[in-house]
């Protein structure tokens, strides 16, 4: 019985997402690509005192399908098959989008005194490197929501000394309305909520360790 069910709400939870791709075409013309842009919400309170030196972020990597732009999704009764959304597509890469927002939160906070990207020619300190391995719809679990799992390694600059390793993982509800319905828009919302859930994790554990770097 739980089987079934789940298989009734896949359909229509997929079905409904399609009909809102098509809610603004008729006949045969060709469903439009809609573009999403990735801007988590994110809240970190300010450090105490910045990690002295410089902390230079470098691209954040990604695999498959989250290497490119589309929209992935899981289903549950496909756990092992990664699948892409045809018309849903992210403005730029996620995990490059990832990147960008973890430097601008770290500089927010303050957690290092200068905090660098790859592009820049100063010479760091620490260096923060990684890779998105998760970042994808779950349409057909219960209730429905985005996954994200983001690893992250910071080592020394001199000497390329591992100082830590982890791995980040969240999820966010992605919401629906009557008769089940979700929309790209609630969609992207949760994957914004989760890209910053997954920031501000990572902001407070370099805040903590701030003390074992000086």
């Amino acid at each position: 019985m739980a089987g079934s069910l789940t298989r009734r709400l896949a359909a229509v939870l997929v079905g409904c997402l399609a009909c809102a791709l098509l809610a603004a075409c008729g006949g045969g013309e060709r469903v439009r690509d809609l573009f999403f842009s990735l801007r988590p919400e994110v809240s970190v309170p300010p450090s105490v005192r910045p990690i002295p030196g410089t902390l230079r972020v470098t691209p954040i990597s990604a695999r498959g399908f989250l290497a490119g732009s589309r929209i992935v999704y899981r289903t549950a009764e496909e756990p092992l098959q990664v699948q892409r959304y045809g018309q849903l597509l992210w403005e730029e890469v996620p995990a490059r989008a990832l990147a960008d927002d973890l430097t601008a939160a770290l500089r927010a906070a303050g957690v290092f005194e200068h905090v660098i990207t790859a592009g820049d020619p100063a010479r760091a300190d620490f260096l923060l490197t990684g890779e998105l391995e998760r970042f994808e719809h779950r349409p057909t679990d219960v209730p429905p929501h985005v996954l994200g799992q983001l690893s992250l390694t910071l080592v020394r600059g001199k000497g390329r000394q591992v100082l830590v390793a982890k791995t980040y993982t969240a999820e966010e509800p992605v919401a629906v309305g009557p008769e089940d319905r979700t929309t790209p828009e609630a969609i992207v919302a949760a994957f914004n909520r989760l890209a910053g859930r997954l920031i501000e994790q990572v902001v407070a554990d370099a805040q903590a360790m701030g003390g074992r770097l000086q």
